[in-house]
C-alpha cells in the first residue's frame, strides 16, 4: 500500500486572541478536517508546545512521560465533555440552590494495548474506579493489516459509554478493528469515544467515514503517512519512547 500524496500542516501564530499578531510565533497547526464526528483539540501555545517537547527526538524518557501524560490529561478532560449530562440541582453549605449538570450513565476506558496503556492513568485521574479493558492488536509490518491476538472487557459494557484509548493513530486499521470487537460485545457505536494525540488524515477520514456515529477527539492531525505509512512528522514510536526507551 503506499501512502498519498499529502499537504505540509498549516502554520499559524499561537496565543490569546488580545496579543497582537507580531507577538505571537508562527508555529505548525493541525490540519483540519471536515468529518462532524472529529474534534481536534484547540491549538493553544500550551498544546503546541507539549506536543514539541514530544516530538523532539532529543527528548528523554522521562521528559517524553511526562509531558506526554499532559496531553493525556487535557485529551481525557475534553472527551468527558462528550457524554451526556443531565439537569442536576445542589444546595450549597451557606444554604443557596445552584442549578448544575451530573454525568449521565456508567463509562470505562478500553486500551488498545501497548501503547493505549499509557492514556489509562490519565483516564484514572480524572474517572476514579473506572473500569479498564484491554484489545491486543498488533500490525503486520510487511502488510501493515492488524491481527487481532486478545481482549478482555468488562461483563457490562454493552451498557456503558467507552473510551477507546490509544496514541498514535496511522492508517486506522487497529482502532477499526478495535470498533468492530466493541460492537460485537453490544457497544452501540455511538456510545464510543476514541481519545488520540496524533491521526494521519488518511486513517482518520477512513475512520470517520466507517463509523459516522463516533466520535473522535485528537491532539493533532498530522501531514500524512510515508511509504511505510508512518506518521511524519510524527515522533516516531510511542510505545518505545514512553516505556523502553
Amino acid at each position: 500500500m503506499e501512502a498519498k500524496p499529502s499537504q505540509k500542516c498549516p502554520t499559524d501564530c499561537v496565543g490569546p486572541d488580545y496579543r497582537p499578531e507580531e507577538q505571537k510565533p508562527v508555529a505548525t497547526v493541525s490540519k483540519e478536517v471536515s468529518y462532524p464526528n472529529v474534534h481536534v483539540l484547540q491549538q493553544t501555545p500550551q498544546l503546541i508546545a507539549l506536543l514539541t517537547m514530544i516530538r523532539d527526538k532529543e527528548t528523554n524518557r522521562a521528559d517524553f512521560i511526562f509531558y506526554s501524560n499532559r496531553i493525556i490529561r487535557l485529551l481525557v478532560e475534553e472527551g468527558l465533555n462528550h457524554l451526556p449530562v443531565m439537569q442536576h440541582t445542589i444546595t450549597t453549605p451557606v444554604g443557596r440552590a445552584y442549578s448544575g449538570v451530573k454525568f449521565q450513565g456508567k463509562i470505562c476506558g478500553v486500551s488498545i494495548m501497548r501503547a493505549g496503556e499509557s492514556m489509562e492513568q490519565g483516564l484514572r485521574d480524572c474517572c476514579r474506579s473506572v473500569r479498564i479493558g484491554k484489545i491486543l492488536i498488533q500490525r503486520d509490518e510487511e502488510t501493515s493489516k492488524p491481527k487481532l491476538f486478545y481482549e478482555k472487557l468488562p461483563a457490562d459494557i454493552a451498557d456503558r459509554w467507552v473510551l477507546l484509548l490509544d496514541p498514535m493513530f496511522a492508517t486506522g486499521g487497529s482502532a477499526i478493528m478495535a470498533v468492530d470487537v466493541l460492537k460485537s460485545k453490544g457497544v452501540p457505536e455511538d456510545r464510543i469515544l476514541f481519545l488520540n494525540l496524533i491521526a494521519s488524515p488518511e486513517g482518520l477520514g477512513r475512520f470517520a467515514e466507517t463509523f459516522p456515529k463516533l466520535r473522535v477527539v485528537t491532539a493533532f492531525i498530522d501531514q500524512g503517512l510515508d511509504e511505510k505509512n508512518y506518521i511524519i512528522p510524527g515522533l516516531g514510536d510511542f510505545g518505545d519512547r514512553y516505556y523502553t526507551l
